[in-house]
C-alpha cells in the first residue's frame, strides 16, 4: 500500500531533509584524497546526530554504518571501514538517510576524489540528469513505469547501463516503503501517482554492463566487469503542481 503522507507530515520530512542536506554540504568539502570510507561515515553520523536525528542505516539488517560508502566499481551499499583510502581520481557514492522525530528522508551522491576523468565526470553529470529526466514524470495522474522508462532513456542514450536488482522506493514513516521504483522498464505501468505520495528517486548508473554481483558481506553490491557507477537520489514529493525536491542543494 503507498502512504499519501499529509501537508502536516509532508513538514516532518522536510525536518529529515534538512539533516541530509547538511551532510552533502558538509561531505562536499570534505572529501580528498587520503581519508578513509570510515571518516567519511564519521562525518555524516556526527552532523546527523548533532541536528537531533539518527542515522536510519545504521544497524539496518545488521549494516554498521550511517551511511553507504561506494567507491568506483561498487554501486551502491558500500561498508565503511579503515582500510579503504581515497585515492585521487575515484569517485564515491554517499547514500544517507536520516530519521528525525520518527520521519525519514533519503538522498545520494556521487562526488569526485581530487582530479577524476573525463569518463567518471561524464557518468556522474548523465547520473544526476537521468533523475531530473525522471522526474518530469512525477506528477499527478503519471505512473510509476513513467519516470522509470525516462531514466533508462537519457542513460541508455549516453551509451551507459541501468542497474536491475535495486530500485527506488517510497521513503517517510519507514526508510522503505511501497511503491518500488525501477529505473528502467516500459512506460505506463504500476500506481498511478497522487498528490501527497513521497519517493526516493535513485537512478544507479554502470559505465560498462549493467550486470552487478554481491560480495561475501552479503552488502556490497558491484559491477560484474569492474566498470565504475554512479548514484543520484533525492526524496521527492508529488504535489498538484511541479513534483516537491526536499533533499537538493540550496544553490542547485
Amino acid at each position: 500500500m503507498v502512504v499519501l503522507y499529509s501537508k502536516s507530515e509532508i513538514e516532518k520530512i522536510k525536518e529529515a531533509s534538512l539533516v541530509v542536506k547538511e551532510v552533502f554540504k558538509q561531505l562536499k568539502s570534505y572529501i580528498k584524497p587520503g581519508i578513509s570510507t570510515k571518516d567519511v561515515d564519521k562525518l555524516v553520523e556526527d552532523v546527523i546526530y548533532s541536528m537531533s536525528a539518527i542515522p536510519s542505516s545504521k544497524g539496518y539488517y545488521g549494516f554498521p554504518g550511517s551511511c553507504c560508502t561506494s567507491v568506483n566499481n561498487v554501486v551502491v551499499h558500500g561498508i565503511p571501514d579503515d582500510n579503504t583510502i581515497l585515492k585521487d581520481g575515484d569517485i564515491i557514492s554517499v547514500d544517507v538517510v536520516a530519521n528525525k522525530n520518527g520521519f525519514h528522508s533519503d538522498a545520494c551522491r556521487t562526488f569526485p576524489v581530487g582530479n577524476i576523468s573525463a569518463e567518471a565526470e561524464c557518468l556522474i553529470k548523465v547520473t544526476k540528469e537521468a533523475f531530473f529526466k525522471g522526474i518530469e514524470f512525477a506528477k499527478v495522474g503519471n505512473r510509476i513505469s513513467d519516470i522509470s522508462h525516462a531514466i533508462q532513456t537519457h542513460v541508455e542514450a549516453a551509451g551507459f547501463g541501468v542497474v536491475r536488482e535495486y530500485q527506488g522506493h517510497g521513503v517517510g514513516r519507514n526508510m522503505h516503503e511501497e511503491p518500488s521504483i525501477p529505473n528502467y522498464g516500459r512506460p505506463n505501468r504500476g500506481f498511478r501517482l497522487k498528490s501527497g505520495a513521497v519517493l526516493a528517486i535513485e537512478p544507479m548508473v554502470t559505465y560498462g554492463n549493467y550486470s552487478i554481483k554481491v560480495l561475501a558481506d552479503k552488502w556490497t553490491a558491484v559491477t560484474v566487469d569492474n566498470s565504475i557507477a554512479a548514484h543520484y537520489e533525492n526524496t521527492v514529493v508529488v504535489t498538484n503542481d511541479k513534483p516537491l525536491i526536499l533533499t537538493i542543494e540550496d544553490e542547485a
